[in-house]
């Protein structure tokens, strides 16, 4: 509990939660790796991602966690082409809310409408990104550390959800859950 105290006074006092706002320059394959770990609105989403893939099970496990990256690719490919898309910063917020309420709760949806939930989430984290590549030094390289990053958080998420294997796990897997829709709510804010 320490733990999720600690991460929650962090997030509360945190002066920008923001992975996006567009300040940042993105580089080659260490700039692409740390970019998701620098932004909590990142860190959130990814571990969230993995959490449910955990509380879910077989198949979910691996089928929520791989079903990101690759649509967010799509999402990059959009922000790339410069292909506006509304409301990215809120659809980036909300992800950290409702797939942190997924996981607080154990929703257990259809496999098909958990990937497609996750999916329609990643292509806002996708497109945010992607309209920062056409300025990366190496966008290739950007691309690669990026991606890994983000499948190492997702790794944290189901890390961290395979306690539910253990009663006193489950809550703590249940409390990260509120805690990301809490932090969720706070990204939401500051988006709007």
């Amino acid at each position: 509990m320490r733990y999720f105290a600690l991460l929650a006074s962090l997030i509360l006092l945190s002066q920008t939660a923001m992975a996006h706002e567009a300040s940042g320059v993105a580089g080659g394959f260490s700039s692409g790796f740390m970019h998701p770990i620098l932004g909590w609105d990142h860190v959130a989403a990814m571990v969230a991602v993995g959490l449910w893939g955990a509380v879910l099970g077989q198949p979910a496990l691996w089928v929520v966690p791989v079903t990101f990256p690759l649509v967010m690719a799509f999402g990059g490919a959009l922000g790339v082409a410069g292909i506006p898309l509304p409301g990215v910063e809120v659809g980036i917020a909300l992800s950290a809310l409702v797939l942190g309420v997924m996981v607080l709760t154990a929703a257990r949806p259809p496999l098909w409408l958990a990937a497609v939930i996750v999916a329609a989430f990643a292509i806002f984290h996708g497109h945010a990104h992607g309209t920062e590549l056409p300025h990366a030094v190496s966008p290739l390289a950007y691309s690669i550390g990026f991606v890994l990053s983000t499948g190492m958080l997702h790794m944290c998420g189901i890390a961290f959800g395979l306690l539910t294997r253990f009663k006193a796990g489950t809550v703590a897997v249940r409390a990260g859950g509120g805690l990301i829709g809490l932090a969720g709510v706070l990204f939401l804010i500051r988006a709007i």
